[in-house]
């Protein structure tokens, strides 16, 4: 089976030093990546639902994690918890859900935590190994309770990312956001990650906290979460594709 990670040596070498927003506007990095999702897609439904991604050793880290997207928020509310040490953020799990919830950092620290070592790929062509730390998503979701008609977990963030001078200038006015189905919410290597090689998160790498689904390429992995909603539909938020970069012609599921 040929999988994302594949599909993606086949752009042109130049398109890969570009980034997201240049990958968006041409034709032929958009077919092969389509390509690819709805082959990944289909696979994992079927047989590879339960698969789980490589995990790797400690001597495998990489030295440095690359800081990609946006380094630091220009959201006014981020910068003020940020200057606070997060000590007033709250995590907030809403929609579909029996019991609405507003979680701290230290109460997700003191949940169970999953500690895994794995390979984070950006469809720009590079790759990087570090340790996440955190609760599993499903952990969370469970605590709120998925009322019926649940298909969908959407991620709200702090990231004014279109206002980025290195992306291009402004790129949208509306905030990142992302989404995964009930499959790869509820796998065992989807966390909210609060660490990265056991500090906590810096700036560029989505303090206070990030979502890590492992099974998908980086530009799923949302940082500066804010906000969890449990939804039916994708349709009212951002662009109605499923995320900041699938509005803009990014596949919706990106899975490695």
């Amino acid at each position: 089976m040929i999988l994302r990670r594949q599909l993606l040596t086949a752009l042109p070498a130049g398109l890969m030093l570009t980034g997201c927003d240049a990958l968006t506007r041409n034709s032929t990095a958009k077919a092969i990546i389509g390509s690819g999702e709805q082959a990944t897609y289909r696979w994992q439904r079927l047989v590879g639902r339960d698969g789980l991604a490589r995990e790797f050793s400690a001597a495998d880290i990489s030295p440095v994690f690359k800081v990609n997207g946006t380094r630091a928020p220009t959201n006014p509310l981020w910068q003020a918890l940020s200057v606070g040490g997060f000590a007033d953020w709250r995590l907030k799990v809403s929609g579909l859900v029996s019991r609405e919830l507003s979680l701290s950092l230290p109460q997700l620290r003191a949940l169970p935590q999953r500690s895994q070592i794995t390979r984070h790929d950006c469809v720009e062509g590079w790759s990087a190994i570090g340790q996440w730390t955190g609760p599993q998503l499903a952990s969370i979701l469970k605590a709120a309770g998925l009322r019926d008609g649940a298909r969908y977990i959407v991620f709200l963030c702090a990231d004014d990312y279109g206002g980025e001078a290195s992306k291009g200038g402004l790129q949208s006015s509306s905030r990142y956001y992302e989404s995964i189905d009930l499959v790869d919410a509820f796998h065992p290597q989807t966390i909210l990650a609060h660490s990265l090689n056991n500090q906590p998160l810096s700036t560029g790498n989505g303090a206070p906290v990030r979502l890590r689904v492992e099974r998908q390429l980086g530009y799923k992995q949302a940082k500066y979460l804010m906000q969890i909603v449990v939804a039916d539909s994708l349709a009212p938020f951002g662009g109605g594709k499923g995320g900041y970069w699938p509005d803009r012609g990014y596949e919706w599921y990106a899975g490695t």
